[in-house]
């Protein structure tokens, strides 16, 4: 039998998860190298993933099938497309610099606290997160995707109750207040959209009579499993809902805005630039090949849902005054477009959609990490107590500038790529939709510039007079990701040859052609 590469890249960080919560209470130093081998060691299987994948062949490759919950037709089922392969190797790469840069996130507080942070407890949490996102990425059967789909809350939810942002001005109790509120908020919202979903995938096994994902979907192909139009449609309602609030879409986000600025800035990342891909992974991957024809039905919905998104995150972005909401925001605006890529139904569309997910993961993490080695030195994520901060942290100033400019799409970085295709791909069927999402960009212009301006330009505020530029680890975090921004802005052709054969035969599974251009006969 084969190696289980799929099972062993999911695994090892769960394994690594177990062994990290296990090491002694006082060995905090050895918890953080062990989680740090664990998530490169991840990563190495990624790569051979990445490397074993062959973009000609068969749709879902490095597959494993083996009996589970036979009863009721559940088996243990992975496989992975281009569009996996590509999610995977960025989940794997994200997390060995989301350990680096939350190192001292759950030490212990100042001498004399009585209050502990278990260093053990948070980066197991980040691994069990990394090992349940990944087999997400992977599964093929219905049940197993659901099942982590729902697992993952769980790890998030103590990852944002219990290790909140140290840069609170309102006191410990009243941060602890938010942490809880904010953890609630998104449990609650996740989970109404996981009851939704259990209830059509319910449905899903009652018609199709199993979970394998391809066996309904050749079934479906070829005729021999009839659905109703009104089945469909609810069935691909449920399903979209649990994808739209994970993604998140308007108006199903209101808990992202909380979660990320109640936590850590590397468990910030891990949410938006890692988990929250689940989502708009699966829209591809279940809502389009399983219900075709509902999803070109809900589509004029869904684009309209999409752009009032990118519009709106951007509107509420420009008027943020903490640094982590805005970040927030900038990302719903950023996730609209994503999904108005998927839903344009274009080949240029569904490409850029999916090179946007990898993109918005490498730029954000970029941002977001570096604005919180900012925080941690002032104590606070309030815009207007900073200021003039490139005369004394040059390095910190230039790394966070290249993440804004990622963030609003600049030429020559990754993000204006995948941006400029999903615009192209919307404008040649949805002109409208197309031109309205073209504003987003302007005022990610705005947002982005103007917070760069208020927070490193200017006079030096005498308070951080004394402020440390970055620290080896810290460049160790922020250059790989800004030399990731350059390199794919400029040859992003290793992601876009990966994904663009699962993207046709999306195409294919919805019966959908790219429109012709109209050209006019010459007078």
């Amino acid at each position: 039998m084969s190696f289980p590469l799929l099972t062993a890249t999911a695994v090892l960080p769960a394994i690594g998860a177990i062994a990290t919560a296990a090491v002694p209470a006082a060995k905090r130093s050895a918890a953080k190298w062990l989680a740090l081998l664990v998530s490169v060691a991840t990563l190495a299987l990624a790569v051979v993933v990445v490397v074993r994948f062959d973009p000609g062949g068969d749709r879902y490759q490095l597959t494993e099938s083996h009996a589970w919950i036979a009863d009721f037709g559940v088996r243990y089922e992975l496989g992975v497309d281009g569009i996996g392969v590509a999610l995977i190797a960025l989940t794997a790469l994200l997390i060995p610099f989301i350990v680096l840069a939350g190192w001292h996130d759950a030490d212990p507080l100042e001498t004399g606290s009585k209050r502990w942070r278990p260093t053990q407890g948070f980066f197991a949490l980040i691994l069990a997160v990394e090992a349940m996102v990944i087999i997400s990425f992977e599964a093929t059967d219905v049940f197993l995707f659901y099942i982590f789909f729902e697992a993952m809350l769980i790890p998030l939810y103590f990852l944002i109750g219990g290790f909140g942002d140290r840069a609170h001005q309102d006191g410990e109790q009243a941060a602890a207040k938010q942490r809880s509120y904010a953890a609630v908020k998104f449990l609650l919202y996740n989970l109404a959209g996981g009851l939704v979903m259990l209830a059509a995938v319910i449905g899903l096994y009652v018609v199709a009579g199993n979970f394998s994902l391809t066996e309904i979907a050749q079934a479906r192909a070829n005729g021999s499993l009839e659905m109703s139009t009104s089945t469909e449609r609810w069935l691909f309602l449920g399903f979209f809902l649990a994808f739209a609030v994970k993604a998140p879409m308007w108006p199903l986000h209101t808990w992202l805005p909380n979660a990320m600025q109640e936590s850590t800035a590397p468990v910030a990342v891990l949410i938006t630039a890692v988990v929250d891909k689940v989502g708009t992974f699966a829209m591809l991957r279940f809502c389009l090949q399983l219900f075709p024809e509902a999803s070109k039905w809900a589509t004029p919905a869904i684009m309209v849902l999409a752009v009032i998104s990118i519009i709106y995150g951007a509107l509420l972005a420009v008027g943020q005054r903490d640094i982590k909401r805005l970040i927030a925001y900038a990302s719903i605006s950023h996730f609209g477009f994503i999904i108005m890529g998927i839903f344009a139904m274009t080949s240029q569309g569904q490409s850029g959609a999916t090179l946007y997910m990898v993109n918005h993961g490498i730029s954000t993490a970029a941002l977001l990490l570096v604005a919180g080695f900012l925080i941690s030195r002032r104590g606070s994520r309030l815009i207007a107590d900073y200021g003039g901060v490139q005369k004394v942290a040059p390095v910190l100033a230039g790394t966070f500038l290249v993440g804004g400019l990622a963030t609003l799409s600049l030429p020559g970085l990754a993000p204006f790529v995948s941006e400029f295709l999903v615009l192209v791909g919307t404008f040649t069927r949805y002109p409208v939709i197309g031109i309205i999402a073209t504003f987003g960009i302007v005022l990610a212009a705005l947002y982005t510039l103007v917070l760069y301006q208020r927070t490193m330009t200017g006079p030096l505020r005498p308070e951080l007079a004394r402020m440390p530029d970055l620290r080896v680890r810290e460049i160790a975090v922020a250059a790989p990701l800004i030399v990731l921004l350059v390199f794919l802005g400029v040859y992003p052709k290793p992601v876009t040859d990966i994904v663009n054969p699962a993207v046709k035969q999306t195409m294919s599974d919805v019966q959908q052609k790219d429109p012709q251009p109209k050209v006019e006969a010459a007078k």
